[in-house]
């Protein structure tokens, strides 16, 4: 099985260095999560100081994460990444319900949630472009589901299959699009900090009128948080700041990207782990500045009440006017865009790696004339299209009146809690390895070992705890699809001993 993974990676192209790789790291980081998710977590949490403590959190995941993931992307530099480490570590059914999950949910969904964000972002540039502007009104499923089609939906769906369609003409114009993209949004990122903590604090902002970590001090209670939480006082604070990292985790995550494409870097051992530590430690100091930033210019209503979550275009607007909120959107746009070419990129290259295995559908691990899995990019496409059209409804039992969930936020909930566990997962899968493989070359040893894989692990579980509590719905959909794998593992494996 490795060796037949090894031919199918010997045929794509090495033609990514240290440069292209720390752009496929922060290019899929840096997408939309950045300019949206700190309104909600700052609605859950009630405070400046507990705002900033949940992207803290989220960024220390991050680091000891790609800590560990270094070692195993260095050791097993293959196509398909973190599908071959579980593979590698637990045996082939785990690998198999990774890439099954990154297909149905993580990475699709992923690349779905942050189409919708650039449509979202569009969409001040063009208010035609509306969440609520329907062409098809919204039509029952069952239970609390429905599908629509907005023409937000639609602005989204076109780019996934602009971006599938560019990635099937070569690694070099996906590699071009990644690097030009990523370098422009960085700067969009760094110009954002520097105008907010240069020329945009102010009195007002809610660094200086809030309480920094008193929430009740500034009107928030846990049952206005989230209501029917059930539980009171710091225990409900303690929980409702794991919530609120569901935002910024998803910021942070898709840092593994870089080793779905391992088959196709260059001096792999030397290159991956400098493109995951480089990479993932400039986002997660961009991101604490960006949201120091929010919290010096804007009041806290501000930042929980700004229009559909935009907080970064609230903040320019603050200090540029409406040229300011134009700016912004025009470089979240950029940076969304940038983003999914990323995730588009390297997602398919698990897909691809499956298909070798004999895992998948033969075709999907096909590369066209360019070298790359076309075939793996469709199917990638197609179904990340289908994710930006179902919606949750909820009725108002005092008015009955129905509203629909917003798809971005929901997305983030299916994705989280079965990322996280394949994450966990990831990260454990080193101390399996050092004992399992105890010779084998690892041209990177994790810093820290064992505390590092072991504090990731145990700060990933109590958050995944705590979301299957606080978000059930929609998490728990995330792990009905993690579990259609088994089935679809079994009935690929016999049609694979039949092969045989």
């Amino acid at each position: 099985m490795g060796d037949e993974n090894r031919a199918g990676a010997q045929r794509l192209e090495r033609g990514l260095g240290l440069v292209d790789a720390t752009t496929i790291v922060v290019g899929s980081m840096i997408g939309s999560g950045i300019f949206i998710v700190s309104a909600e977590s700052s609605r859950l949490v009630g405070a400046p100081g507990w705002l900033l403590a949940a992207w803290a959190l989220a960024g220390l995941l991050t680091i000891l994460g790609a800590l560990s993931c270094a070692e195993l992307a260095a050791m097993m530099p293959r196509a398909g990444g973190q599908y071959v480490f579980l593979r590698e570590a637990y045996g082939p059914a785990w690998g198999f319900l990774f890439g099954w999950s990154l297909l149905l949910v993580i990475q699709t969904g992923t690349i779905a949630a942050v189409a919708v964000a650039f449509a979202n972002f569009v969409g001040v540039l063009w208010p035609q472009v509306s969440g609520a502007d329907y062409l098809v009104e919204p039509r029952h499923l069952f239970g609390s589901y429905a599908v629509s089609l907005s023409t937000q939906q639609l602005v989204a769906v076109v780019m996934i299959l602009f971006l599938t369609f560019t990635n099937t003409l070569g690694l070099k114009v996906g590699k071009w699009i990644q690097n030009v993209f990523t370098f422009t949004k960085t700067g969009a990122l760094a110009a954002l900090i520097i105008l907010g903590l240069a020329f945009g604090t102010r009195s007002e902002g809610a660094a200086f009128t809030s309480a920094w970590w008193d929430s009740w001090a500034n009107g928030w209670t846990p049952e206005g948080a989230q209501p029917g939480i059930g539980v009171g006082g710091g225990l409900a604070l303690v929980m409702l700041l794991g919530r609120a990292m569901v935002g910024p985790l998803f910021a942070q995550s898709a840092w593994n990207n870089v080793t779905f494409t391992a088959g196709e870097v260059r001096d792999p051992g030397r290159t991956l782990p400098r493109a995951l530590l480089l990479g993932c430690g400039l986002v997660v100091a961009l991101y604490l500045l960006a949201n120091l930033a929010y919290v010096t210019t804007l009041p806290l209503a501000a930042i929980q009440n700004a229009p559909q979550n935009r907080v970064a275009t609230a903040a320019m607007q603050v200090i540029f006017g409406a040229p300011g909120t134009v700016l912004m959107a025009v470089a979240i746009i950029i940076s969304t865009f940038g983003c999914n070419n990323g995730l588009v990129l390297a997602g398919a290259r698990v897909y691809y790696a499956m298909a070798r295995d004999q895992l998948f559908f033969g075709r999907v691990g096909s590369l066209n004339a360019r070298h790359v899995p076309a075939v793996a990019l469709v199917a990638q496409g197609l179904w990340a299209s289908l994710l930006t059209l179902p919606r949750t409804v909820s009725t108002d039992p005092r008015t009955g009146a129905t509203t629909y969930g917003n798809v971005y936020t929901q997305l983030l909930e299916y994705i989280i809690s079965a990322d996280l566990v394949f994450y966990a997962l990831m990260v454990a899968a080193v101390i399996v390895l050092r004992r399992k493989r105890p010779d084998a070359p690892r041209p990177y040893r994790t810093h820290g070992y064992p505390l590092v894989p072991l504090l990731y692990v145990l700060l990933a579980t109590l958050v995944v705890l705590d979301l299957a509590y606080l978000a059930p719905k929609t998490s728990g959909i995330g792990y009905l699809i993690v579990l259609t794998g088994i089935p679809a593992y079994f009935l690929w494996r016999g049609r694979k001993r039949n092969d045989e």
